[in-house]
């Protein structure tokens, strides 16, 4: 089996070979003139006496491209005569496009679902959706990986290790619900660690997107807070977030986020706000260009990869 990487998460692909000890392929992306995307895989032979072949590829800026780079490859894999092709697309662009919020909207999510579907790739594995309910716009088996076992595997260590949940260290930690929509998994993080919950009730105009918070529930003061969500695009609600929380006695806020889409200018935005910690996995790869985002002092990357490598294996 070898590893054929789309070139937005290189380094991610070469830790899944390494981990795996799998093969690596070559893969030449280039463009035309004219914008159009070129792709070809290796030597141009199929490596000899192989039918699978794994493609990764994270779904992140500029997506579109990312999305027909992905295409493309997976036809040249087919065509180069690999039968059985997994897909591994740790961060699948469109899926907080899970509903038709407002009258006139397409469905983003089920379209891109129906794209990718029209490659031969027999498997798609990904991690944590923004909403489970995406899996069903798939005819073929989705893998929905989460990256929660690692940020509990990291808070764990930062707590002590502490098995009794009434215990005076772990009694300073909470984990707090940002919305309604991620009690569910909050609650079973604070399971895990043996700490408190907290809840807070917030209120989204679907038109301009703003978030009022309305309330809370549960106590912060004088605690470290840990709010776990699935992603960061603009991050402004998580640091609003921050700062109620602040403004109610919290001690420090640690945020954990699968997903981090390193939109131009928020990680600075993050660094300047009331949080203190931003944990988040290797889903999506730092672009090696923006110095400045890699040296953020608040920004701690855990990787995936050896995840992946356990679903593939």
């Amino acid at each position: 089996m070898h590893i054929f990487s789309g070139s937005s998460n290189q380094d991610l692909a070469n830790k899944i070979a390494k981990m795996g000890e799998f093969g690596q392929g070559i893969v030449e992306s280039t463009q035309f003139e004219n914008g159009e995307r070129r792709v070809r895989v290796g030597d141009g032979g199929k490596h000899q006496g192989e039918s699978k072949a794994v493609v990764v590829q994270s779904f992140s800026q500029p997506v579109d491209e990312h999305l027909m780079e992905f295409c493309l490859l997976t036809d040249a894999l087919s065509r180069d005569g690999y039968t059985n092709l997994v897909g591994v697309v740790p961060w699948l662009g469109y899926s907080k496009q899970d509903k038709v919020f407002l009258p006139g909207e397409s469905l983003a999510a089920k379209v891109v679902a129906q794209i990718i579907q029209t490659t031969k790739i027999k498997k798609l594995i990904t991690f944590d959706l923004h909403n489970r309910a995406i899996t069903g716009f798939f005819d073929i088996p989705v893998v929905e990986l989460s990256a929660k076992p690692i940020f509990l595997e990291y808070f764990r260590n930062k707590i002590g290790n502490q098995e009794v949940g009434d215990s005076d260290q772990s009694r300073e930690w909470v984990v707090v619900a940002p919305d309604e929509g991620a009690v569910k998994s909050s609650a079973y993080f604070a399971r895990e660690l043996n700490v408190p919950i907290a809840y807070m009730d917030k209120r989204r105009d679907l038109k301009t997107g703003k978030v009022e918070v309305v309330g809370m529930t549960g106590d912060v003061v004088g605690k470290s807070v840990i709010i776990v969500d699935d992603m960061i695009v603009t991050g402004s609600t998580m640091m609003e977030t921050a700062k109620y929380l602040k403004g109610k006695g919290a001690s420090s806020v640690s945020v954990a986020a699968t997903h981090h889409l390193y939109v131009d200018g928020v990680q600075g935005k993050l660094e300047a706000s009331e949080i203190d910690e931003i944990v988040v996995s290797d889903t999506v790869s730092v672009d090696r260009n923006q110095d400045s985002v890699i040296s953020q002092c608040k920004l701690k990357i855990l990787s995936v990869a050896g995840m992946i490598v356990d679903e593939l294996s």
